[in-house]
């Protein structure tokens, strides 16, 4: 059998003596039929794709819902681990790289709250996340932190990412501050180019392996090789000498100093014991004294003292108030005899604020600056 068509104006194809079909209705739903849940991993990724973007996430919220966040949002776990602490604020520092910029403006902007932080008045804790590269952790870290009531200090060299930490905290209503973008604009518009956008260490920066890495690993050798007066014939190979009694922290200030790429070397001055000759053939400019309060010492020796097995019935002059009173006499004594020689207060001072007043120092007499500061060009 043939059965032909017609092909009408409209481009409709009609049978021939055929009936039209009855209108097909679509079933109407059941009622009792369950509606399907959405997937709550589904809902995680639309929202971090919505602020990947940029876009707003519109969803009805409560007046209760704006002052606490909803359990199904930010109830996540992750990985198991609990950060909640029982008591005080907490901040969390996040970063795509290493964490030091934001662990390092931390602590600069709580040392403005030590009256308060050294008696627990406003005890604080802090969190580092570092090498966050994709939006699924960082969102996780923001939930904890909404949860927690924690403030959120990131670091993020991406722009996309910086935003969608923002975009997240607002929604989320979690404090936070934007320690890189500003001053990368800043600079930015400065020299008049662009950022890269690249967190330190990412494919497409500057190899770790630079000329500054390995005049850095040259100085860490050598002032290992140097400290506690060792190899006194080396000391005009030294950018910087240190020199001060015992306990004064001339080991720890070198080694900071040897990771920014100083050579230094330091010589202990004892009571009953002359000097090294070459202390005093050497540049006297790239010389430091360390003095510091015996009172203070004397705690710090006597610590020492008792990790050395000196305590009990071991009698040791070491760590006696008339003792370290009469070193600290001989070393200021050698000092006035070398009025070149800057002496450096360290009572109370942290190893970086020390290093500090060296480098300006040092800077100021190598390049004869009007005005002292610590230059490096890049």
């Amino acid at each position: 059998m043939i059965i032909s068509s017609r092909l009408s104006i409209s481009g409709t194809i009609t049978q021939p003596n055929s009936t039209p079909n009855p209108k097909i209705e679509d079933p109407k739903p059941d009622p009792k039929s369950p509606k399907l849940k959405p997937s709550p991993q589904l809902n995680r990724w639309s929202r971090a794709r919505s602020i990947r973007s940029g876009r707003k996430l519109e969803r009805p919220v409560s007046t209760l819902e704006k002052k606490t966040v909803q359990r199904e949002e930010i109830d996540d776990e992750m990985d198991g681990c609990d950060v909640t602490d029982e008591g005080g604020k907490s901040i969390y520092m996040v970063s795509d790289g290493t964490g030091w910029t934001a662990e390092h403006t931390v602590t600069a902007a709580l040392g403005q709250f030590d009256y308060c932080l050294v008696d627990r008045g406003c005890p604080v804790s802090t969190h580092l996340f570092s090498g966050i590269d994709d939006v699924e952790r960082l969102m996780e870290i923001i939930k904890q932190a909404a949860r927690e009531g924690a403030m959120v200090v990131y670091t993020l060299a991406e722009s996309s990412m910086a935003e969608s930490a923002r975009q997240a905290c607002k929604i989320w209503e979690v404090p936070c501050t934007d320690i890189l973008s500003p001053i990368t604009e800043a600079v930015a518009n400065h020299l008049g180019v662009s950022p890269s956008g690249l967190p330190r260490g990412a494919p497409g920066r500057n190899s770790a392996l630079s000329e500054d890495y390995f005049k850095r690993i040259e100085a860490i050798e050598f002032t290992i090789k140097q400290d506690d007066g060792a190899l006194p014939q080396n000391l005009h190979k030294a950018d910087i000498v240190l020199t001060g009694v015992s306990r004064t922290g001339k080991t720890p200030l070198s080694i900071y100093l040897a990771q920014k790429g100083y050579k230094v070397a330091n010589v202990p001055l004892v009571m009953g014991i002359k000097a090294p000759k070459a202390l005093f053939e050497i540049d006297p400019e790239k010389v430091f004294g360390l003095t510091i309060n015996p009172v203070v010492l004397q705690t710090i020796r006597w610590a020492r003292a008792k990790t050395l097995g000196f305590h009990g019935e071991a009698k040791t002059s070491y760590s006696e108030m008339d003792h370290i009173r009469k070193e600290l006499e001989y070393a200021s004594t050698l000092f006035a005899q070398n009025p070149v020689w800057p002496v450096i207060e360290v009572t109370g001072k942290a190893i970086e604020e020390t290093a500090a007043v060296i480098l300006r120092l040092y800077q100021d007499r190598k390049n004869r600056c009007s005005m002292p500061r610590i230059s490096k060009r890049y």
